[in-house]
């Protein structure tokens, strides 16, 4: 992820996969399906975390090459150690100032963490400057307003038990999540042909402890939450997210998860 909230830990690999990490592979592959870009091209994926993206990029748009970038050393650790294509290298970067020369890239990529930059717009004006000519640039967020079931539930049982908790609720902090503020964010970066889309993928979890489990990880804002709570607040969340939760005779819990992707491309030389 891309230069955190000074009070979030974004920074352990598998503990990020264990939270909301496993869904990155499938919106990642319908997002590329997007984008169609071809083959040969050089990519940059900005905030490229534990690699997901970077993965489905390797795998699916046979790239000459592919770039991954984001401020955590930990997140680019686990990418290092997953990742192990010769096509693909991996730097410690801001998207705010990428160390990255002009129009050096046919593709400027980037996947759930724009949310968490200080100053998205300045980013994507990063990303429209190394993009080449004619090149795509484009990202995508998760939808925390409305289509993130697995937090959703999580706030909104938060929220009954600590009325404050209300305030740490990504749909509230996240202007981004929606379809509007992406667009301007893009054509305010001078970017043409503008499209926001719709990226569903389902999210099943094997019984309620798979989904409980990772809230208990540290990594983000609601395992945050989670670990600053005593313990007998922790088991009232538990206790009253478990009634709640959608669960299956088979024990499973079967929810959904929206992101919302956005495109454009830079000016011909």
């Amino acid at each position: 992820m891309l230069s955190p909230m000074a009070d979030e830990v974004w920074a352990v690999g598998e503990a990020y996969e264990a939270y909301v990490g496993r869904w990155s592979a499938p919106v990642a592959r319908r997002f590329l399906r997007l984008l169609d870009v071809p083959a040969g091209r050089r990519w940059l994926d900005v905030g490229c975390g534990t690699g997901a993206l970077t993965t489905a990029i390797l795998k699916l748009a046979d790239p000459a090459e592919v770039v991954g970038v984001d401020p955590s050393e930990g997140f680019l650790a686990t990418a290092e150690h997953r990742v192990t294509d010769p096509r693909a290298a991996f730097h410690v970067g801001d998207a705010r100032s990428l160390p990255l020369p002009d129009r050096s890239f046919d593709a400027v990529v980037s996947g759930l963490a724009l949310n968490f930059v200080p100053d998205p717009a300045r980013a994507v004006a990063e990303f429209a400057r190394v993009a080449a000519p004619r090149g795509v640039v484009a990202g995508y967020v998760w939808d925390y307003a409305e289509g993130m079931a697995i937090t959703r539930f999580f706030w909104d049982a938060a929220t009954d038990l600590d009325p404050a908790a209300a305030a740490l609720h990504e749909g509230r902090r996240f202007p981004l999540c929606r379809p509007e503020p992406l667009r301007e964010l893009w054509t305010g970066a001078g970017l043409t042909g503008v499209r926001v889309e719709a990226l569903e993928v389902p999210t099943v979890f094997n019984d309620f402890d798979d989904y409980w489990r990772p809230f208990l990880g540290g990594q983000g804002p609601a395992p945050g939450y989670t670990a600053s709570l005593p313990e007998d607040r922790r088991r009232a969340l538990r206790d009253l997210l478990r009634t709640r939760l959608p669960t299956h005779p088979d024990g499973s819990i079967r929810l959904a998860a929206r992101a919302w992707s956005v495109r454009g491309f830079t000016a011909p030389a």
